[in-house]
């Protein structure tokens, strides 16, 4: 990861929710040296907001990026943020994290950011997220993958509000139920919040318009489990993660906010793990 200086790493939150403040609370706790959280980017500042980062500024326009010396621009505010954003966080510093990797279902959106990072020498980084880490799909996929399965199980709770209740009855719902399946590309665009995750699994390996994507709420669940298979030159790979839902937004899991804050730690860490 490019930073001007590799033992500090000033950073700028786009949204301030529930995963941004959880990271927020955890760097608070472990206070990784260098680290510091400069800015937070938010749609109305003059919100009254608890618990922000001290000595944090409130900013609200991409202009604002200019002259803060910032490394590290995260986004954590939803879909829409990405393209607002983007631009502005690879002219005005080294790195670009995509919590919302959702957002490069839209192929134009994608190779415009690509081509100014390639332009100002920028970084477009997609973290892990839900799945904690994908550097075996990855690797694999440096030789031919035939074929990539995700499956993504969460309880009738976390898939209210979304087309799923439409689909489904979750008041009512007795036993494990499939109710989408489709590439990778497709749930994404259906489900921008709860199969967000797909685009990951998609961008490690053979892409979004090749990986399988099943969605099924299970009252039986307790918590968010992803299941990945995956099939190629490499040989065959199972991954089964079961995270427990991040408690003030149970559509997301504790593991996305977790992922964000080993990115960073790992970016001024003299031992990258």
């Amino acid at each position: 990861m490019s930073v001007s200086d590799p033992s500090r790493l000033r950073l700028c939150f786009i949204g301030w929710g529930a995963i941004a403040s959880r990271v927020g609370e955890l760097l608070a706790e472990r206070q990784p040296s260098g680290v510091e959280i400069v800015a937070v980017a938010v749609r109305d500042p003059q919100r009254q907001r608890t618990v922000l980062p001290q000595g944090a500024r409130l900013i609200a326009g991409q202009d604002e990026l200019a002259g803060l010396d910032i490394d590290m621009v995260i986004e954590a505010a939803g879909r829409p943020a990405v393209a607002i954003w983007g631009e502005a966080a690879l002219r005005h510093a080294g790195s670009f994290v995509v919590s919302s990797a959702s957002a490069f279902t839209d192929e134009a959106l994608l190779a415009r950011l690509l081509a100014v990072a390639d332009e100002t020498g920028g970084r477009i980084v997609v973290p892990s997220g839900a799945l904690g880490d994908l550097g075996a799909l990855a690797a694999a996929s440096v030789l031919p993958l035939d074929e990539v399965q995700h499956t993504i199980v969460k309880p009738p709770l976390a898939w209210k509000g979304t087309r799923a209740a439409e689909m489904i009855d979750l008041d009512r719902l007795e036993r494990r139920t499939e109710f989408f399946a489709g590439t990778a590309r497709q749930a994404a665009e259906a489900f921008p919040q709860n199969a967000n995750v797909a685009v990951i699994s998609a961008l490690s390996g053979i892409g979004l318009d090749r990986t399988r994507v099943a969605l099924v709420a299970d009252p039986s669940a307790a918590r968010n489990i992803h299941e990945i298979s995956a099939a190629g030159a490499f040989g065959t790979l199972e991954l089964r993660l079961e995270n427990e839902p991040l408690k003030t937004n149970p559509k997301s899991s504790e593991m996305t906010a977790l992922s964000l804050v080993s990115l960073i730690e790992n970016a001024v860490a003299p031992l990258v793990r």
